[in-house]
């Protein structure tokens, strides 16, 4: 069996206030009653469960540089398509190898946790995404209690940073949380028939895993409780037996779905121990409970941000009518411009190293960089005598900007700028995550993976820049 090498997470900057909420919809009350406090996790305009698939991905790569994925898993109740793989879209924006597997497991939030069991039980190196992008109706408690984000885990050889001791799973049919096709948001039974079957679910899953595993409640350090019923999971937390229950992040984050056990469970990787034995069960259409020992490896330092970093670096300045408008829930005029025009399916599969991987030119006889890659070289002249450069780990420096008022997009300003990157090439590009107000020539940036826009039912992704204070993986 494979083991777990490496992982990265993504959480994104914005996030939405609970009383930015109840402030217009329940004066300070928020949707189920008492007081709104927190925040949750909101991505972008730009940004979809694929776009913040690739930016943990990238983290969990950079961390394991030795390992090349032969497979990759893409988990998610929020797919950007549906007949076509999303998962492609990031094996391209990888670089992954042409004959690494790539496949999704979407509609449902067991779908995260299924792709962790099937990796560790692969014997290829595999690298599983599980990412979620969360809402409800307005006013819902799906939209207060959501929230987006991703996680990335790369199974494979080498020293893994946990040992799974045990493993167990419940699974019964019921009807808790669904959604028909195309339907904005979910629809939930009530509460209390739900806990009524998931309490002891859960509880039959923890203890056969306990059984195979030889232990007891209170030989566990950390017990980490997911899954879209929160109050079903802070009964069987309570009742646990177990003394240390982790935070379910809920009060910053909010719950991603999908990616919620991925999350949580990086959270405490971060700041894990040799030797300590943490539980993980998520309750999602049943129960599946893991019992996994840390290992030495697990104290090496890990490049990028931790959780608790990206949780701390959240900005909450995010309005409660532009989260309407970026979830489609209030249609805003557009701008008086043409509409865009959706990209094409043959110049993009042609352009696909540049326009998903990042990929420019380097010329062989004087060294000029190219962004996009060319044929001929703009400075000696040289004709088919380039070498492929990535650029996608590439920082840089802002040369020059404008801030468009008028340019189509679903959250103006747009931010255009230049941007001369460390390696070489210069960029023009579209600068994602920044306050227009505080944009000054020499910002430091980095690059991301984002969807540009979507026209004709096509999702165009492609890479913008972000200020390099938001790093999640440097």
């Amino acid at each position: 069996m494979a083991g777990l090498v490496s992982y990265g997470t993504y959480i994104p900057r914005h996030r939405l206030k609970r009383s930015e909420i109840s402030s217009v919809l329940s004066s300070g009350k928020g949707p189920a009653g008492g007081t709104a406090r927190g925040t949750r996790a909101v991505a972008g305009y730009d940004e979809d469960s694929t776009s913040m698939g690739v930016e943990a991905a990238r983290q969990a790569l950079r961390r394991a540089p030795g390992v090349s994925p032969a497979r990759l898993i893409f988990a998610t109740s929020s797919p950007p398509y549906l007949d076509k793989t999303n998962a492609n879209t990031i094996h391209a924006a990888l670089r992954l190898d042409p004959a690494a597997l790539a496949v999704d497991m979407a509609g449902s939030v067991r779908s995260g946790v299924g792709a962790m069991l099937l990796a560790h039980e692969s014997p290829q190196p595999t690298l599983v995404v599980l990412s979620d992008l969360r809402t409800g109706l307005p006013g819902g408690s799906d939209e207060r209690d959501g929230g987006d984000a991703a996680a990335a885990f790369l199974f494979g050889a080498g020293d893994p940073l946990v040992e799974v001791v045990a493993e167990a799973s419940s699974t019964d049919e019921f009807l808790d949380r669904w959604r028909l096709p195309g339907s904005p948001a979910s629809r939930v039974w009530e509460e209390r028939f739900g806990e009524h079957v998931y309490v002891p679910l859960a509880d039959a899953a923890f203890a056969d895993a306990l059984k195979k595993a030889g232990m007891a409640p209170s030989d566990v350090d950390l017990l980490i409780v997911a899954g879209t019923h929160a109050r079903a999971a802070r009964v069987f937390s309570s009742a646990a037996g177990v003394d240390r229950v982790a935070d379910d992040l809920g009060g910053s984050v909010g719950n991603p779905g999908a990616a919620q056990p991925g999350i949580l469970l990086a959270a405490a990787l971060d700041q894990a121990h040799p030797g300590q034995r943490i539980a993980l069960v998520v309750l999602a259409d049943g129960a599946t409970a893991q019992i996994l020992r840390v290992t030495e490896a697990a104290a090496a330092p890990k490049a990028g941000q931790s959780v608790a970093e990206q949780v701390a670096a959240g900005d909450e300045s995010l309005r409660y009518a532009t989260f309407l408008s970026w979830r489609g829930f209030l249609t805003r005029e557009p701008p008086r411009r043409p509409d865009p025009v959706a990209p094409a399916a043959p110049p993009t599969h042609r352009s696909a190293g540049y326009k998903y991987g990042f990929v420019g030119h380097r010329c062989r006889d004087c060294g000029t960089v190219h962004l996009p890659a060319v044929r001929v070289c703009v400075n000696c002249k040289s004709v088919d005598r380039m070498v492929d450069v990535p650029m996608a780990d590439q920082a840089g420096t802002i040369a020059t900007f404008t801030i468009d008022h008028l340019a189509y997009s679903p959250s103006p300003p747009v931010i255009a700028a230049v941007v001369d990157l460390d390696a070489g090439g210069r960029f023009s590009c579209e600068l994602t995550d920044a306050d227009p107000q505080a944009v000054a020539i020499g910002d430091r940036v980095e690059m991301t993976f984002r969807r540009t826009v979507t026209a004709g039912g096509v999702h165009n992704y492609f890479w913008k820049a972000r200020p390099a204070a938001r790093s999640a993986g440097a």
